[in-house]
């Protein structure tokens, strides 16, 4: 009886020794930074690697938009403006499906993250 109990209260946990909803969350925090911590160091949990390569991709594609769109007077910079609440928001929503254990796929983004969290 007590060994079962063990697997059951083991079975959301990250080789990391976190419960895999808080390093799924975790791994958004400061964008690819921590995406890349956690893909790297993540050995067994694919839901804990999908959230942390969907982190970092989404935030290398803002990233990449951001910089072009900085260099683009006027229109850029207001899309830009635009384009920043809308990342915000974006990035609560990431951390807080992933907080619920859900695997929160956005488009393009979310089949290439799924596929490397596969790879294992």
């Amino acid at each position: 009886m007590e060994e079962q109990q063990k697997d059951v209260n083991n079975l959301h946990k990250s080789s990391l020794g976190m419960d895999e909803n808080v390093a799924g969350l975790l791994s958004y925090v400061f964008g690819f930074i921590t995406g890349i911590i956690f893909f790297v160091l993540e050995k067994e949990s694919r839901f804990v690697k999908f959230h942390a390569m969907q982190s970092i991709l989404i935030s290398a594609a803002f990233f990449v938009l951001s910089s072009v769109l900085g260099f683009i007077p006027i229109l850029g910079w207001l899309v830009l403006l635009l384009l920043s609440p809308v990342a915000f928001i974006l990035w609560i929503v990431l951390m807080y499906k992933a907080y619920k254990h859900e695997w929160f796929k956005l488009p393009v983004v979310g089949d290439i993250a799924e596929k490397q969290a596969n790879v294992q």
